[in-house]
């Protein structure tokens, strides 16, 4: 990070240009009780070497998984990247790129958002996906808008107590001012109810639902294709795009938009982001996609060129009635999560997601039979997370893991007061059967 110091005569060139004397004058405009409600009392400034040094002592502070053992997950995984992702993506002209709007002389970059593309519809088995979204969340939000521009008679949607609370929050906060009203349906042992669901769907423009949810079970689809035969709503499927490649896919479980956080695919956890929205979904809906689609076809010379076919948000025109205010795309996040399935390959992605499901059930098995915690849903299917209920305070198992340098996973009673005492595990490739068993046998000690 660059050190830019503001000297008190840069302050007075800048003051005299504007023409006037003060920065209270600058800010005159605010009014008085606003300016008081949100006044910062900014410490002394401090030199280059003493911001420094600051700021250095507060990094030493975080804690990352390249040090410590980690069953968190709850969108956020600890798995592993190749060398080759992050050497890549380091080269300048890909990380200074921004979104391409003079797209066409882009055509390295546009090339690389195509490649994306045509993985993320191979692993979402879908017909057509856009250049990405932020993240998990607004792709959530997103196919929820585009729902209900699609089925224009109806502004609501049917949602699943069980998706990520991150998710709903976003989800929430996208719909309120929208007219768009949120029907929640219930849950029962760990999975969404979906009995009666047809009589359920009427005037409904979309149904979302994520699987496996955020208590890590895999929710049982299998039925709702035929519900929604002779519905006009939408079928919205969040997922694991690892899972994807040993579970039934969204295009197999009859999904209308298909979406999930990339984040497991080539990128770091990273303290919380930037992650990669993952938007697939059929070719009919296509024009109601937002963000951005490449497309590949030849120019006067006969060879490839990329070009953007569909850039459908209109933001700059049409304001409130544009398809989405989304206007950039996580290119360098898209970029990496292709160079990682490309490295990884079909195979190699299964091979990854079995390590996750056997290692996550060996787990699970061990804590039931060496501890005095029990999985809260015994009886359910899970691909790489469970929820365990703990005879202790869950901050008194995550207190004392810090000491030994693991990351126990996520106290679920934050969320919600009947997920008191449920810790939220996941485990990734990366986990050894010495972690795994070491891990167990902390836990033995509550």
């Amino acid at each position: 990070m660059h050190y830019i110091p503001n000297t008190l005569q840069t302050e007075q060139k800048i003051l005299k240009i504007l023409g006037i004397d003060s920065f209270e004058q600058l800010i005159s405009n605010i009014p008085k009780k606003i300016l008081d409600k949100y006044n910062i009392d900014l410490p002394e400034k401090l030199s280059e070497f003493e911001i420094s040094k600051f700021i250095g002592e507060l990094a030493k502070k975080n804690k990352s998984t390249e040090e410590n053992i980690s069953f968190i997950g709850g969108g956020s995984y600890d798995h592993f990247i190749p060398a080759v992702v992050d050497f890549l993506i380091s080269r300048s002209e890909f990380y200074t790129a921004y979104t391409p709007y003079q797209a066409e002389v882009s055509q390295g970059t546009l090339q690389a958002i195509y490649e994306f593309q045509s993985l993320i519809c191979q692993l979402m088995d879908m017909d057509v996906a856009n250049a990405s979204m932020y993240d998990g969340a607004t792709a959530i939000a997103e196919a929820a808008l585009m729902a209900v521009a699609n089925v224009r008679k109806s502004n609501t949607i049917l949602v699943s107590p069980l998706l990520n609370p991150s998710y709903l929050e976003v989800l929430e906060t996208y719909l309120k001012n929208r007219d768009i009203e949120i029907i929640y349906l219930s849950e029962n042992d760990g999975i969404t109810d979906f009995t009666n669901i047809n009589e359920k769907l009427d005037n409904i423009a979309g149904l979302i639902v994520q699987s496996p949810n955020y208590l890590g079970n895999i929710e049982e689809l299998s039925d709702i294709k035929k519900s929604l035969e002779n519905k006009k709503t939408l079928f919205i499927l969040a997922s694991d795009p690892i899972g994807n490649t040993i579970l039934k896919s969204p295009g197999e479980l009859g999904a209308d938009i298909a979406v999930a956080e990339g984040q497991s695919l080539g990128l770091h956890q990273a303290y919380g982001g930037p992650y990669l929205g993952i938007f697939s979904t059929r070719e009919k809906l296509v024009r109601k996609m937002p963000g951005r689609i490449v497309g590949k076809t030849e120019d006067a010379e006969g060879a490839d060129a990329f070009t953007l076919v569909l850039q459908t948000r209109e933001q700059h025109i049409r304001r409130e009635k544009a398809t989405s205010n989304i206007c950039s795309n996580q290119g360098l996040m898209a970029l990496a999560a292709t160079i990682y399935l490309s490295l990884l390959g079909k195979n190699g992605l299964k091979e990854v997601a079995n390590l996750c499901l056997n290692k996550s059930h060996y787990l699970a098995e061990q804590i039931e039979k060496q501890t005095k915690f029990k999985l809260v849903f015994p009886n359910k299917h899970f691909f790489k997370e469970f929820v365990i209920k703990s005879p202790v305070k869950i901050s008194d198992i995550i207190s004392k893991a810090k000491n030994k340098n693991i990351f126990p996973g996520i106290d679920l009673g934050k969320f919600r007061k009947d997920w008191d005492n449920y810790l939220l595990i996941a485990v990734t490739e990366k986990r050894t059967k010495k972690e795994l068993d070491n891990f167990v046998k902390f836990l033995s000690q509550f």
